[in-house]
């Protein structure tokens, strides 16, 4: 027998998603009007769009529906909502299409305190991961769909906030320079990536919903969770790297731009 692959129907995210979208189109035409391709390029178009059709992959798509019924497919869910969609969405942000709420976001962060520190954002991500992956929660999260809606949006909340502290286009006051990223990204890729090794070499399933459903593809309940627990670790080292040469290249970038102006200002 097969899995139920169809497709879900969530108004929620669909209304989040058209809003979002609108209103980024909106301001992405603005600044190509008054700055052309300095301020919004065809590639930050491109990925701020694919960030939401991410969303909708994972929580209108038959990803959905199969989450509810094999455990590695939640895992992709999860992952979409944690790192993919949050990394093309803020990677498809820059100061002119943020310009009219550039100047709030200071005072934000310093309202903030401790919460708009970057630890605090480590934190947040790591433990998200650790904390709905306790099988009490995990199960209770396919249950009961209160909880599932919860779940998904402190990943989103957490991604979001991690991801904006290492690639946001506005540095914030306490972003690091330096190594600073690269320990930024190591420290949390290496927390979640153990949580994955875990699951994959368990003796046992740990989810009481999956181990007593049924199996599907082949996969028995220990079986999916190993399947599960490979592919966050993988994940969690291929976002790093691509991580890491983007900020790279972000960095030469920027390191041109500022020998540019030395010489015009030597000039």
């Amino acid at each position: 027998m097969s899995p139920n692959a169809s497709w879900t129907f969530d108004p929620g995210a669909i209304v989040l998603v058209v809003v979002a979208g609108a209103l980024y189109v909106h301001r992405w035409r603005e600044a190509r009007r008054v700055t052309g391709l300095r301020g919004a390029r065809g590639w930050h178009l491109a990925s701020f769009m694919s960030g939401l059709l991410c969303i909708v992959a994972a929580l209108n798509s038959p990803i959905d529906r199969l989450s509810d019924q094999i455990l590695t497919m939640h895992m992709v869910q999860h992952l979409l909502l944690l790192d993919i969609a949050p990394v093309l969405l803020v990677v498809g942000l820059t100061r002119v299409i943020l310009r009219p709420v550039t100047r709030r976001l200071e005072p934000i962060e310093r309202a903030a305190g401790p919460l708009g520190h970057p630890v605090f954002a480590v934190a947040l991500y790591v433990g998200a991961m650790w904390l709905w992956h306790v099988p009490a929660l995990y199960d209770a999260a396919v249950r009961h769909p209160a909880i599932h809606v919860l779940e998904h949006t402190t990943f989103m909340t957490a991604g979001a906030l991690y991801w904006w502290h290492l690639l946001g286009p506005i540095p914030s006051r306490l972003r690091a320079g330096g190594m600073g990223p690269i320990a930024y990204m190591l420290v949390t890729k290496l927390l979640v990536g153990l949580l994955g090794i875990g699951l994959t070499f368990a003796p046992g399933s740990f989810y009481g919903y999956y181990a007593h459903h049924h199996h599907y593809w082949g996969l028995s309940g220990s079986t999916d969770q190993a399947v599960a627990g490979a592919l966050m670790a993988l994940e969690q080292s291929l976002v790093m790297g691509i991580a890491l040469a983007w900020l790279f290249v972000r960095m030469l970038g920027e390191s041109v731009r500022n020998d540019e102006r030395a010489e015009r200002y030597v000039g």
